[in-house]
């Protein structure tokens, strides 16, 4: 169990340098509607999905859209994790002093660039293993700053 811990801990601080690396090359897609619309034009393009659920358990139409996301995802290959703390993945992924609707991140890829990234290859190998034991959608937590 203590390593189950230390492994979803270092996965966290994967996820935020996958984060800040996507955001940083213009990788990034924040927002329900925005990420459905990449989704949806262009699905080749997405490497990982990350819904947020602070307080999605009361807002009917955010279950709705996080049960499409989901299965659009499962049908596409893409890695997909849950974030139950939105006011730090804000943090993370908006612009300073502006809130985003952060409850849908996508990170693309740029397949004409080095398309491997570190953070998010140990993403990808923890979703992996995650499905190995019927986890279709991890949680994972994002570190301290």
């Amino acid at each position: 169990n203590l390593y189950k811990e230390v492994y979803r801990s270092e996965t966290g601080k994967s996820l935020s340098e996958a984060l800040l690396s996507a955001k940083a090359e213009g990788r990034l897609t924040v927002g329900v509607y925005e990420c459905a619309k990449i989704m949806n034009e262009d699905p080749d393009s997405v490497s990982f999905c990350l819904l947020a659920t602070d307080d999605f358990e009361c807002d009917i139409a955010l279950q709705i859209h996080f049960t499409l996301i989901q299965a659009f995802c499962f049908d596409n290959d893409i890695s997909i994790v849950r974030v139950n703390d939105l006011k730090r993945l804000n943090a993370l992924v908006g612009t300073k002093g502006q809130l985003e609707d952060a409850h849908c991140v996508l990170i693309t890829t740029w397949f004409f660039k080095n398309p491997s990234d570190p953070a998010l290859e140990k993403l990808h190998l923890f979703c992996e293993e995650s499905r190995s034991y019927n986890e279709w959608v991890p949680e994972i937590t994002l570190p301290e700053r």
